[in-house]
């Protein structure tokens, strides 16, 4: 990213994360600034890269994913970079984030049931020859960013 954020830059980003589907006008007048204005910024803020793009958030149960897991995993050092590969590729992984300290990498796995939880950490990750060891921690309730509680 180029360049300095300034406060009109963060609340454009704050009003799109929390509606990414409001339109240029509706934008403008939620920051305070002209259409044109909201608009420069938004390209430029997509141009520097802090924008990454627009999704949909949807409700995983409704996908027939309600169970949603954090998998903690250590990993063989020397091949971390085949090990996003295939971790990027096990069923139901939504995000891989590689971590310091106690474990290698944290995955958000979204599945049917215990019993696909089962098959990811016992069959699809203890079954890799990249990952070392797992632990398995169970998502009760959660909350993202730009969602009301």
């Amino acid at each position: 990213m180029t360049g300095h954020l300034d406060h009109i830059d963060r609340d454009i980003v704050s009003a799109l994360v929390a509606d990414g589907r409001l339109s240029m006008s509706q934008l403008a007048a939620q920051v305070g600034v002209g259409r044109s204005t909201a608009y420069q910024r938004v390209e430029r803020l997509r141009a520097d890269g802090v924008i990454l793009g627009f999704t949909a958030v949807v409700d995983p149960a409704a996908l027939g994913r309600p169970v949603a897991a954090l998998i903690l995993c250590n990993l063989e050092q020397s091949s971390w970079r085949q090990a996003l590969a295939e971790l990027r590729s096990v069923h139901g992984v939504e995000h891989v984030i590689f971590t310091s300290g106690t474990f290698d990498a944290a995955l958000l796995v979204r599945v049917a049931d215990t019993a696909a939880l089962r098959d990811v950490v016992l069959e699809q990750l203890q079954g890799s020859p990249r990952v070392r060891s797992t632990q398995t921690v169970f998502v009760l309730d959660e909350w993202r960013m730009g969602q009301t509680p």
